[in-house]
């Protein structure tokens, strides 16, 4: 069943006070550096830090009393499970939620303490969608899909009419894509407030599908994504016919430039986003040629990234940078050497994050030994003054990013 421009109004009206209204900022640094004008609508800083307690909470007042009363039943190990959970709750309807039993402890915390009932079966989402399916029909619950349901796309499409209201102007939006019920939405909203304004497609390179749908071809899972947000393998039919009819394009991008993105977003403004988050601007930084001059509004759909994989992420920046180095070097075996390196290393303002001193690997001369220092600079152009400095003094160095 398709939405139209109505429902996403009507679903604006039903959900108004109970979501936050999320700002739509624009992004200065990232701006100056692509060259483009550009907005970002902030979902990160939503309840459950995710567009999709919109579309539950729409759906979720939907029912009638008795489905309120026996229950609702959803199947997600992210964002969905958590938008259901903290509104059935407020609601008073209760939750049970199927996840994988590999499923982050986290996230199945999180969403045990927004009320809901936790259930882990299968290995994988589709295993747990079986189970899901299975109890809905054996108690009676009714099933709240993460983006085939109507009710669904039009409460995400809410967004789209806030955006339109914060930035009237926008010449485009971009949009990640999984299931495809937040662009479904987002463009029935954007494109009945404008209809030139175009709506942009983004998706994981290695999870295309509804990029493969559009092409008329074959769709074959690719690696594991950073933006498992949008790894769906099946997007919704109904959601395609309206992304076949009001999007207007689809880019993707890989993993390393979503990885770059997400960098970029928290280094440049400052903002925690979720891979999907990271794939739109990733769609952005590669075709920047494509959006040059136009007013760009993009969707921060969220902010759930795992703080492990975040930390490693910002690492990974660094080193990317420059700002993180290995400095290896071949010295004399005597004292003083570590230190007269640590000296000069300090006096110039850098830090030195790790030591590695080795004597007894044969690729050195007895009396040598080969040292790796790790630093932290400012930047790539304090660590070729600091490989200078040392130089001058004497030392023989190599720089490398290969930390």
């Amino acid at each position: 069943m398709s939405i139209t421009y109505e429902d996403v109004c009507v679903a604006q009206d039903r959900i108004n006070g109970a979501v936050i209204r999320t700002p739509t900022i624009r992004a200065t640094r990232l701006s100056m550096l692509l060259g483009i004008d550009l907005y970002l609508k902030l979902e990160n800083l939503q309840h459950t830090s995710a567009f999709k307690a919109r579309g539950a909470l729409n759906k979720l007042l939907t029912l009638d009393e008795e489905q309120r009363k026996k229950g609702v039943i959803a199947c997600s190990a992210g964002n969905h499970a958590q938008g259901v959970a903290y509104n059935a709750a407020n609601l008073r309807i209760p939750s049970t939620i199927v996840m994988p039993v590999h499923t982050p402890f986290n996230k199945i915390k999180r969403t045990e303490d927004f009320g809901a009932r936790v259930v882990l079966h299968g290995k994988d989402f589709d295993q747990s969608v079986g189970e899901t399916l299975r109890l809905a029909k054996e108690k009676g619950l009714t099933l709240i899909h993460p983006f085939d349901d109507p009710a669904v796309a039009a409460g995400q499409g809410t967004l789209g009419l806030e955006m339109m209201e914060q930035q009237p102007d926008l010449d485009v939006v971009v949009v990640p894509i999984g299931g495809g019920g937040l662009i479904a939405g987002v463009a029935t909203a954007v494109k009945g407030v404008n209809p030139d304004i175009e709506v942009i497609g983004a998706q994981a390179e290695s999870f295309d599908a509804m990029l493969a749908m559009t092409e008329n071809r074959s769709f074959i899972v690719g690696s594991p994504t950073i933006a498992e947000g949008i790894a769906v393998k099946e997007p919704a039919e109904s959601n395609f016919k309206i992304i076949k009819k009001l999007v207007d394009q689809i880019f993707t991008a890989n993993e390393r430039e979503i990885e770059r993105a997400i960098y970029n977003i928290l280094n440049e403004e400052k903002l925690v986003t979720e891979g999907a988050a990271g794939a739109a601007l990733a769609v952005i930084m590669k075709n920047a040629a494509y959006f040059k001059g136009k007013k760009v509004g993009m969707v921060v759909c969220g902010g759930n990234i795992d703080s492990r994989m975040l930390s490693t992420l910002i690492l990974r920046g660094l080193v990317r940078d420059g700002s993180i180095t290995r400095l290896t070097f071949e010295i004399d075996d005597t004292p003083g050497q570590l230190s007269d390196i640590s000296r000069i290393i300090g006096t110039s303002g850098a830090n030195v994050i790790e030591v590695i001193h080795q004597r007894m690997m044969q690729t050195v001369s007895l009396k040598r030994a080969e040292l790796d220092v790790v630093i932290e600079a400012r930047d790539r152009h304090h660590v070729e003054e600091i490989v200078a400095t040392l130089e001058k003094e004497g030392f023989s160095v190599n720089a490398s990013s290969d930390v």
